[in-house]
C-alpha cells in the first residue's frame, strides 16, 4: 500500500536522519548512499520533493571534540551549536554534489507558527520547486535555544509538510516501520504495516532513541505522525540504511491520513479562524468561488476591517458571507489593487506577491 501512496503523491517531504548520513566512524558524509538516494528521487517524475536534513552537528562534531558515543542532551548547547556551523557547510557541499541542483534553508518554531514568517518560507520553497530545484531544509541549529528548538527534525519535518501542502511525508530511519515492542528485545514483535489512529495502544508501542546520533526515536516519529495526519498529510517510516532506499521500500508503516491536505486545510480555517476583515464580491467573482476558483482583485469592490497579510477575511455578497480565506496582501495593499487585473497588481505596488488575494488551496466557501 505504501508504494501506491508514494507513486500517487505529489509533493512530498524527505526526512533523513543524522544516523543514515553519517558514517559513526569516521564523522563524514556516507555519499556513496547519498548519491543513490540521489538517483531513486531522480526516478520519481513529475513530483516536488523537498528533504529535511539532520546531519550538521554530526558533521561538526569533530572539530568541536564531540565524541559521536555522547548524548544529545549532554553536550552544551554553544558546542552543538557552534557543531552545526561547521556541518552545515560540510552538508550543502555533499547535497549539492548529489543533487546538482539544491538550495539550503534553515528554519526554526518561530518560523513555521509565526505568520509572515511562514508565509516567507512557503513562498520561497514553493519558488524553488517551481524552478525544479530542490529545497534541503534544517533546523536553524546556530540561532537556536533549548527553550525554542524543536530538538528532532521528525517534527520540524512534518511541520515543513503541513506548511507547503505536502501529500506525504516519508521518514527514513534506522528501522523499517513501527512494531509491537521492541524486535531487538522481544523475537515476537510484530511489524505493524498499517496504522489509521494514533491511539493509546500505538503510542505504548513506541520506544526512546538509540544511543549515537540519533535524537528522535519512535516516540518522535508518533509525535510526527500526529501533526502530518491531522493536517491531511499520509506519513511513511521506512528503513533507510540500504542503498536506494525509496527503491526498497517493501516493508514500511504507513500512517494513512484520514483525508486530503486541501480538505483538512480548509476544515481548520472554517473551524479555527477568526476574520479580522471582509472582502465584498461582486457576483462574478462569488460564483467563481462558488466554482472552485481563487480570489482574483478584479472581482472586489471593497474592503472591510484593517488586516495584514495571512490574517483570515471573511468573502461577502450581497450580504451574505460566502466563506473565509487567508490573505495573500494586507488591506493597505488590497486597497490598492481591488478592481485590477492580475497583471497589473506589480505596476500599482511596485510588487507582486502572487496573482491571487486569496488562492483556492487558502479559501474554505460555506
Amino acid at each position: 500500500m505504501h508504494e501506491e501512496v508514494l507513486q500517487n503523491s505529489r509533493r512530498i517531504v524527505l526526512k533523513i536522519g543524522s544516523a543514515l548520513l553519517t558514517d559513526e566512524k569516521s564523522g563524514e558524509v556516507r555519499q556513496d548512499w547519498l548519491e543513490t538516494l540521489a538517483d531513486d528521487i531522480r526516478a520519481l517524475k513529475d513530483k516536488d520533493i523537498v528533504i529535511v536534513s539532520s546531519g550538521a552537528i554530526a558533521l561538526g562534531r569533530k572539530a568541536m571534540d564531540i565524541a559521536w558515543t555522547d548524548a544529545p542532551s549532554s553536550i552544551p548547547l554553544e558546542k552543538k551549536q557552534a557543531a552545526a556551523a561547521i556541518g552545515q557547510v560540510t552538508l550543502s557541499r555533499a547535497y549539492e554534489h548529489a543533487f546538482k541542483n539544491t538550495a539550503l534553508i534553515l528554519l526554526t518554531p518561530r518560523d513555521t507558527e509565526n505568520r509572515r514568517a511562514h508565509l516567507n518560507a512557503r513562498a520561497t520553497i514553493n519558488a524553488l520547486l517551481a524552478q525544479g530545484i530542490i529545497p534541503i531544509i534544517n533546523e536553524n541549529d546556530t540561532v537556536s535555544t533549548d527553550e525554542i528548538r524543536f530538538g528532532d527534525n521528525d517534527r520540524l519535518a512534518a511541520r515543513v509538510a503541513q506548511m507547503i501542502g505536502a501529500d506525504l511525508l516519508i521518514q527514513l530511519s534506522t528501522t523499517d516501520g513501527l512494531y509491537s515492542g521492541n524486535p531487538d528485545e522481544d523475537a515476537d514483535a510484530k511489524h505493524i504495516p498499517v496504522v489509521d489512529t494514533l491511539d493509546d495502544a500505538i503510542w505504548a508501542m513506541a520506544g526512546a532513541a538509540p544511543k549515537g546520533l540519533s535524537t528522535g526515536g519512535m516516540k518522535s516519529k508518533l509525535g510526527a505522525a500526529r501533526i502530518a495526519m491531522s493536517a491531511g498529510i499520509h506519513m511513511i517510516v521506512s528503513r533507510g540504511t540500504l542503498d536506494h532506499p525509496l527503491s526498497q521500500m517493501q516493508k514500511a508503516t504507513l500512517f494513512k491520513a484520514p483525508e486530503s491536505p486541501a480538505s483538512a486545510r480548509k476544515k481548520w480555517i472554517r473551524a479555527h479562524v477568526k476574520p479580522a476583515g471582509s472582502f465584498i464580491l461582486d457576483d462574478g467573482a462569488a460564483h467563481a468561488l462558488q466554482s472552485g476558483k481563487s480570489l482574483l482583485p478584479a472581482g472586489v469592490t471593497d474592503i472591510e476591517g484593517t488586516f495584514e497579510r495571512g490574517d483570515a477575511v471573511s468573502l461577502k455578497n450581497n450580504g451574505m458571507v460566502l466563506g473565509l480565506g487567508l490573505t495573500s496582501y494586507s488591506s493597505e495593499e488590497s486597497q490598492k489593487i481591488i478592481g485590477c487585473k492580475s497583471a497589473d497588481i506589480a505596476q500599482r505596488l511596485g510588487y507582486s506577491r502572487g496573482d491571487t488575494l486569496i488562492h483556492r488551496d487558502d479559501l474554505s466557501v460555506y
